[in-house]
């Protein structure tokens, strides 16, 4: 049988220096390629945990506010004016009696209105079967209302006025004791105090969730925000999206959250 030569192709004809030139290439391109990539790698995201932290203080109050309200009606102006300037000249001389400062006492102005009675009456009108409602007004006379404003640092002494002042209806004054509303007026150093020990406790609790679940550490803090502030009256546990600020009570609870993240080593 005939024998057939058939030609290499010239890219298949590779001489000793042509197969050094590729190997070369070859090497070239790949360290390209590594280098390439070792230069656009992204580096791993960082881990994180985020946590809840709070704090709790028991507060007394420092600051009352207090007021009592008089009452005096009469026919006219004048007489009901009287009436009233009487009655509150002998309610601040009861209030100097309990111990209260002349500076601490502030009468507000007084203000009037007429008194007028309404009654309901039954009328038949022609044409009607039936009785028609009416309404009839009767004017008495005016009435006049004076409130005397309290505030002091001396809570318990004014406590004892608001309870004892109601002893002068005895003597006939018209008068009524408001609620007192009660204060604390270091709260913007003690909210920092707060703060940091929320934060204390945010540390602490993320401490605890790493170490039971195991495999890493935790870091540095990477962000904070302070949550909601809620100032209640004593053992009460309301909360408020927009945070409460009570001001009936003498004793208070004051709650504050902190949301802290922590990155994990």
């Amino acid at each position: 049988m005939e024998r057939l030569d058939i030609p290499t192709p010239r890219w298949l004809d590779l001489r000793p220096v042509g197969i050094v030139a590729l190997a070369a290439a070859m090497v070239w391109s790949t360290w390209i390629v590594a280098s390439t990539y070792h230069s656009i790698k992204v580096k791993p995201e960082q881990r994180t945990i985020r946590v809840t932290g709070s704090a709790k203080k028991r507060i007394i109050s420092d600051l009352i506010e207090w007021s009592a309200t008089l009452e005096a009606r009469a026919p006219d102006r004048t007489t009901a004016y009287k009436q009233l300037h009487a009655q509150t000249d002998r309610t601040i001389a009861f209030l100097k009696e309990q111990g209260i400062k002349p500076d601490e006492i502030q009468p507000q102005s007084a203000s009037f209105s007429e008194d007028v009675e309404t009654t309901e009456e039954l009328k038949m009108l022609p044409g009607l079967k039936e009785p028609v409602r009416t309404e009839k007004k009767t004017f008495k006379g005016y009435i006049t209302t004076q409130t005397i404003f309290i505030r002091s640092t001396d809570v318990a002494r004014i406590e004892k006025a608001s309870r004892e002042v109601t002893s002068l209806l005895e003597e006939g004054i018209s008068i009524t004791s408001n609620a007192p509303e009660y204060f604390y007026t270091r709260l913007g150093e003690l909210k920092l105090e707060m703060l940091a020990a929320a934060g204390k406790d945010a540390r602490a609790r993320a401490d605890n969730i790493i170490k039971n679940a195991g495999g890493a550490k935790v870091g540095g803090l990477v962000a904070a925000d302070m949550g909601i502030i809620n100032i209640n009256p004593a053992n009460s546990t309301e909360t408020d999206y927009e945070g409460n600020n009570d001001r009936t009570s003498l004793e208070k609870d004051i709650i504050t959250i902190v949301h802290a993240t922590f990155k994990l080593d």
